[in-house]
């Protein structure tokens, strides 16, 4: 095997346990939230260029939800950049052009951390979604 071959094996064992892990602190958050009443609406909408991780309802509120997973909630918080924020308002636009009804609600960017061994800590409106 090449060292280049190499090199993308490990990339690619890599972005695999990423992903497993991803997706395991998204089964966590809607776990976490469904036990706070929310109903999963959608799972990992978009693709290329972002995605919303999940989106969730309760009541009058439909939640578009950013998950991030660290070693620390405070590096999970950190993970959630100006960029990320820009992605999701982008990914949201998408999400309600293919569901106007949620225009009748209201609409909010939520965000679940995770951190081994701590509790997951959900914060309503953790930013502005701007459409």
């Amino acid at each position: 095997m090449t060292e280049r071959a190499a090199r993308a094996e490990r990339r690619s064992r890599r972005a695999r346990r990423s992903g497993l892990s991803g997706r395991r602190a998204e089964w966590l958050a809607i776990l976490w939230l469904s036990a706070k009443g929310y109903r999963l609406l959608e799972r990992r909408f978009g693709g290329k260029g972002g995605e919303i991780d999940i989106v969730m309802k309760r009541g009058r509120t439909v939640a578009f939800v950013e998950v991030k997973a660290r070693g620390r909630l405070e590096d999970a918080m950190a993970a959630v950049t100006q960029e990320k924020r820009r992605l999701v308002a982008r990914r949201v636009r998408q999400w309600l052009a293919r569901n106007p009804w949620a225009m009748a609600y209201d609409l909010r960017a939520d965000a679940v951390f995770l951190a081994p061994w701590r509790r997951p800590r959900h914060v309503p409106a953790a930013f502005a979604l701007v459409l």
